[in-house]
């Protein structure tokens, strides 16, 4: 009767082909999740640089409104750096930065937007883009001194 009750019993564990299956299974969703997890890393990267550069274009506006002192933004396309007072802040490698802003207060390779204390400032363009050809144009309105941005995407 022992023995019946044993011949009935299956060993516990996986056989061979479970064991390629699961690895199999694991594998194709490495495959797919690395690269997408590559993408969305650089697209935060991106998102998060267009917002600080926002943010530090309004910071440099108010300042110069509330002291009464011109406040300079100094953005260098080759080297990815924005300068504002004492904050510097670095622009991600895989970004390709362009600026277009007044000649006259550019300083060596570095395009400058000055903000004025009565709310205007010099005005400028500042293009972030990146690998996959989208991107934003950041602009600052001369007049009124306002920041603005709108997406673009190249074929």
């Amino acid at each position: 009767m022992h023995w019946a009750l044993s011949a009935r019993m299956k060993p516990r564990g996986f056989t061979l082909v479970e064991l390629l299956v699961a690895i199999a299974i694991i594998g194709l969703v490495l495959a797919v999740s690395v690269p997408f997890s590559a993408r969305f890393y650089e697209s935060m990267q991106y998102r998060q640089a267009v917002k600080g550069l926002v943010t530090t274009l309004s910071f440099a506006r108010q300042s110069a409104i509330t002291s009464g002192v011109v406040a300079d933004v100094m953005i260098n396309p080759e080297t990815r750096e924005i300068v504002c007072g004492d904050r510097n802040t670095q622009l991600p490698d895989k970004l390709k930065v362009a600026v277009s802003t007044a000649g006259e207060l550019n300083r060596e390779q570095a395009g400058v937007i000055r903000f004025y204390p009565e709310g205007g400032s010099s005005g400028g363009d500042i293009d972030l883009e990146m690998t996959n050809g989208r991107g934003v144009r950041i602009s600052v309105d001369w007049l009124m001194g306002g920041v603005s941005q709108a997406r673009y995407e190249f074929d």
